[in-house]
Order: C-alpha cells, then structure tokens, then sequence
C-alpha cells in the first residue's frame, strides 16, 4: 500500500493476529478491490494528495501515534452512539465527507452513497462536484428513510448569483445544512496526477449541479472555480442567504476558529482536504484540540482526514471533535461493491467504534475525554 495512502506498517498500526500473521481490516481489503476494479487515472485521482503527499501519509499516522488510556469497572451493558450535527441527528459519530465524481467509483455514484448513508443512519456531505444532481441525491436518501439528512457542501464562487443559485438548489432538494469548503484559493499541485494525469472526464460523468446556473447557456456546464478573493466578508453573505446551518470545512487555526465563531457560522469541520489541497499542512488530528479549544463549546467541531478505524473516531472525540467524517474508505467501498460497499465501510466503523467505546468504560460519547489520550510510547498526557 502507497505511503501517501497511510498504509499499515511494521512499526503503526499493521493488525496481526496471535500468531504472527497479518490481518487485513475490512477497509484495506475494500482499498485493495477497489485498485483492482478502477481504472489507474481514477485510483490515483481519488487517492492522490498534494505535492509529494506528506500530509497525505501524516493524517492517519497521527492517529496512530496516538492511544488510549481505558477507564474500568464503570458497568455499562449498551452504549449511546448517536449525535446531534448541524440540521441532523446521526446515529453514530461518523459522517460522509464530500468527495466529487461518485459515478468514477460505481455507476450508481452518489445514488447509492445516499442510500448506504440513510440505510446506516448517517449524513451524507454531497458535494458541489457530485455526478449526480443534489435533488436526486436527497431523493434517493429519503427512499430509504423519510427523514435521511443530506448536506451539501460548496465553494465559493466568484459569482455571487451563482452561489445564490447554488443555495437555493440545495434548500429545494432538501438538504439540511451547507459545508463551505474555504481551503481552496488556488486549485492544488498533486504529484501523482503528473503520472495520471486526470484531464477530461467520461463524456457520460459530469458535475451536475453546475449545469444551468446563471451565465451559463441551457443545459451547459460551469466550472467549479476557486478564488483566493474569497474573504469573512463572503461568508457574512452567505449566512444571510439561508437559514441553514453553515459549517466552515478547512480550518486549521485557532485564530481562524475564533473568526468564524464571531461570524456566526453553526460549525467547523478541522480538515486539510485529506491531504489533497497542501502538502505542508498539519495533521488533522494534530490540529484538532487547538481549535476545540479556540471555539470552547460555543459551536460543534468535526474534523476528517485519516481515519481508518473505529479507534480513531475514538481518538478524535477524546480529543473534543462532535464527529468525524470519512471520505476515501467510502469511495473504496462503492467502487468494490456499490451500495454494500459503503454500508460495510460505515458498519464497520460503527462496530469497531463501539467495541472501543465499550474498552474505554464509556456508556456514550460524553465519557470521552481528553484525559484519555496519551501518546503513544512516551505515557505523556496529550
């Protein structure tokens, strides 16, 4: 398995079971069919990072570096998952972070995402680069629950009538919160894409929900456009534009966290764009504590990138996240096995996720707590 992908090593995180031999965790194995079904330029554009993908490798070795110090004897026969989010109740404290192009994974694409998301009792983010539009996204979600929560997460265009055009699409579909992704100035420089470069996608796979926006001519598509013009001035806007919940997707400094509360925003999600956007980032995990503190309750705070593991939703939540999101796995596991493919990835984090809530001594998600953490190998309090 790649570097850049967090693959299991010798000395972190690789699984063996009593005798030595080495045990494969339902997600790798998903990652491993997933390399064998898709098409190289599509792997390497879903696994790929930015420049030399050292942040890429970083986010799960974070984790890794991390352990848990379990409290015993507190008597709990079940445990409480669920979770209160921005616009949704969660039945358990992993999310689906937005990823573009679903359809290059699986032919359902972001159809069956939704489904497997609604089907485990979770949000699904669908992003402003989905290959399906976000009406059919929600709708497919309510088919399997009437009362399935969708996001839709966005960038900021330089278009405000476009943006505005964007909002109101998304309130239609029904979606129940926005993710404003604002770790995007400038488009990323991806090393591996130089060996695949991703160019033209297949003429049956598009960004839908940049069709017919204004501008545009009927039935034509816009590009999705970053801008470093973008300032707390945009985001003021756009929480005048709708009553949703507004969650800033990309923050990694205490100072920023602090400005965005003061703007009225209803969450942060810590995130480095899974190491795709810049490659001298911190670690999710790494940066994650800084900003719970800045933000001190006033708002929930979610972080994605790296994790692999049901101990690592763990990790995060000791360390003060609401909830975690998942991008990569899910799409390993669509791409394997469509719709079953994603509620494998998601039920099994659900499992491994209790089993370590239960070796914490935890009855919910509250008896997480930073006191638990520890770094791995020194004993020293995080």
């Amino acid at each position: 398995m790649e570097q850049g992908e967090g693959a299991p090593g010798a000395v972190a995180g690789e699984d063996r079971d009593g005798e030595g031999w080495r045990v494969i965790p339902a997600l790798e194995r998903l990652r491993q069919r997933a390399k064998d079904v898709l098409e190289p330029v599509h792997y390497d554009y879903f696994a790929g990072g930015a420049g030399e993908e050292v942040v890429l490798g970083e986010n799960p070795r974070a984790y890794d570096r991390l352990a848990l110090r379990p409290r015993i004897l507190r008597g709990c026969a079940k445990r409480d998952l669920s979770v209160e989010l921005p616009g949704a109740r969660a039945s358990m404290p992993v999310f689906i972070s937005p990823t573009a192009f679903h359809k290059l994974a699986h032919p359902d694409g972001e159809l069956a995402t939704a489904r497997a998301a609604a089907a485990a009792g979770t949000v699904l983010t669908s992003s402003m680069a989905a290959s399906v539009p976000i009406a059919e996204v929600t709708a497919a979600a309510r088919e399997v629950d009437r009362d399935a929560a969708v996001w839709f997460q966005i960038y900021l265009q330089n278009s405000r009538e476009v943006t505005a055009c964007l909002v109101r699409r998304a309130e239609e579909a029904g979606c129940s919160a926005f993710v404003v992704t604002v770790d995007s100035p400038v488009f990323a420089r991806r090393a591996r894409e130089r060996t695949h470069p991703f160019s033209d996608l297949p003429p049956d796979i598009a960004a839908e929900n940049m069709r017919d926006l204004p501008g545009s001519e009927p039935g034509a598509l816009s590009d999705v456009e970053m801008s470093p013009e973008v300032s707390w001035e945009y985001v003021a806007w756009l929480r005048e534009q709708t009553a949703l919940p507004v969650v800033l997707k990309g923050v990694l400094h205490p100072d920023d966290a602090v400005l965005a509360v003061d703007a009225g925003v209803d969450g942060l999600l810590v995130s480095n764009h899974g190491g795709r956007q810049f490659d001298a980032a911190p670690a999710a995990a790494e940066a994650l504590p800084s900003i719970v503190d800045a933000v001190d309750g006033r708002i929930p705070v979610l972080v994605d990138g790296g994790v692999r593991r049901g101990g690592d939703v763990a990790k995060a939540l000791a360390l003060g996240a609401r909830a975690v999101g998942v991008g990569r796995p899910v799409l390993w596991g669509l791409a394997a096995d469509g719709e079953n493919g994603v509620r494998e990835v998601l039920e099994a984090l659900r499992a491994e996720f209790d089993h370590a809530l239960t070796l914490c001594g935890g009855r919910g998600l509250a008896d997480l707590t930073r006191d638990l953490v520890v770094v791995r190998g020194s004993g020293a309090a995080w």
